[in-house]
């Protein structure tokens, strides 16, 4: 699966942080952006979908609850997840 943030419904409480940091990352700007688990890039630039990563199938439930939690709804999961939602 692939997972994305919509920066502009972002609110930047860093929720999806909480729940897996080793996907998401709130930056200075005070927004959350998603971070490639296998380079540990942060992809900022433009941001948006065109700034989607691969989610390894270790961290799918974590990317999932955290998008669950998301105030802002801002939280986008694309693709087939292999945990139960």
């Amino acid at each position: 699966m692939r997972v994305w943030i919509d920066q502009d419904l972002c609110t930047g409480d860093g929720l999806c942080e909480d729940h897996s940091p080793e996907v998401f990352q709130l930056q200075e700007d005070g927004i959350s952006y998603v971070r490639d688990a296998s380079t540990g890039e942060v992809l900022t630039d433009p941001g948006g979908r065109t700034c989607s990563v691969h989610v390894p199938a270790r961290l799918e439930r974590t990317v999932i609850d955290a998008a669950l939690v998301c105030p802002g709804e801002c939280i986008f999961v694309e693709g087939d997840a292999t945990v139960d939602v």
